[in-house]
């Protein structure tokens, strides 16, 4: 489904969602509705700052107001279909859209910190082969507003559970190629960095892409949030075999553009390498990946790959990770092994194809194939029914 059409579909439900308007929009809604255009910030704020998706809770601004918008607007959560909690506290939510899609999300609790995977689309595109998401295809983008519904989603959540903490840090690493819905991922990441939104730093907001070069560089001229490159091969051939993106846009092309992009001076430009046995994890294999980070600020994450159902690609060996990361770190190059969390739900790196637990074993082709039957069935069943 394309936006526009997403966006008829929204139109003929009835109502908008109110998490799909930024500061501007509730700027102009106050002037189309001769309000006083402070009234945009108090709306905003309860909403993003105060986590609270209930207008009638809107205290500080009055009634009248508070039954346009309960009247005008959809304050729905996105809906969750099924949460499932890792051994290590990783807690993986199904959730459904008003049209009736699921994807998911990864809250990652830590002492001092709770992390949130979120998805930005319906599926991929893109087609890595190390990927289960790959294997559903791409249904449609997420709204700005299904995407920060997944912060609030979360820390409510939280709140709910007893825990003072809030989302912290975001990361663009759950189901879709983030980049590929550019205006509505550029549009929820600026809530998320406004001081009077979720307030959260650039440096704690990161967007993955697997390497769209002209997205790559219009993200760092209207939005330089933290990046991170889906790289997982320095050969042009080999990469071109794992991930068809690299068949548009080149390695060579990608270390261009690269080079010029705003990243901070401390972090840099984080690298996602899933290691697979001899796929990419040779001595070989890492030299290629120091020449192609030479002049870059970089540092590389490790990812032993994750099993999923249907996938032949084993992990490297520990042997081989840790001559692969000897290597790269002699070269002054941080490479941290990072063992995905969430692993025993699949909720870890890759491993994101919107199942239900009782799902978890099953080849995610099989199972998009059944879901997709059963809508066109569903939506005969209702054509016949008119």
């Amino acid at each position: 489904m394309s936006d526009k059409d997403f966006l008829q579909l929204v139109s003929t439900s009835g109502r908008p969602s109110a998490f799909d308007y930024d500061l501007s929009d509730w700027k102009a809604w106050c002037i189309a509705n001769k309000l006083p255009r402070f009234v945009a910030g108090q709306i905003y704020c309860w909403i993003f700052q105060k986590n609270t998706c209930s207008p009638e809770k809107f205290s500080n601004i009055p009634l009248s107001i508070r039954e346009t918008l309960i009247r005008e607007f959809s304050w729905d959560l996105p809906i969750v279909d099924s949460r499932l909690v890792s051994l290590d506290t990783s807690e993986k939510f199904l959730l459904k859209t008003h049209d009736g899609h699921l994807y998911e999300m990864v809250l990652m609790p830590y002492d001092n910190r709770a992390t949130l995977c979120i998805s930005s689309q319906i599926g991929c595109k893109m087609g890595c082969t190390f990927c289960q998401t790959g294997k559903m295809g791409l249904t449609r983008n997420l709204t700005s507003g299904e995407i920060l519904g997944q912060i609030l989603l979360a820390n409510i959540s939280m709140a709910a559970n007893g825990s003072d903490k809030t989302v912290s840090n975001i990361v663009f690493m759950g189901m879709g190629e983030p980049l590929d819905n550019f205006d509505h991922v550029v549009k929820a990441c600026s809530v998320m960095i406004d001081p009077i939104g979720f307030g959260l730093s650039k440096s704690r907001v990161t967007v993955s892409t697997s390497g769209l070069i002209p997205e790559i560089q219009k993200l760092g001229e209207v939005l330089p949030v933290r990046l991170a490159i889906s790289l997982h091969n320095a050969d042009e051939v080999k990469r071109s075999a794992m991930m068809p993106v690299n068949r548009k846009y080149s390695l060579a092309e990608l270390k261009k553009v690269l080079l010029t992009y705003p990243a901070p001076a401390r972090t840099g430009i984080t690298f996602e390498y899933v290691m697979i046995e001899g796929e990419n994890d040779s001595i070989a294999d890492a030299k290629k990946l120091v020449k192609f980070l030479h002049g870059i600020k970089a540092k590389v994450n490790l990812i032993p790959i994750n099993r999923f159902p249907g996938i032949e690609m084993e992990a490297s060996s520990a042997e081989r990770i840790r001559a692969f990361q000897e290597y790269l770190s002699h070269r002054d190059i941080p490479a941290p092994v990072r063992y995905s969390r969430g692993q025993d739900i699949s909720g870890g790196c890759g491993q994101l194809a919107a199942k239900r637990k009782e799902e978890l074993d099953v080849d995610p082709r099989l199972i998009h194939q059944t879901r997709r039957k059963h809508k066109r069935e569903s939506i005969s069943e209702g054509v016949r029914g008119i």
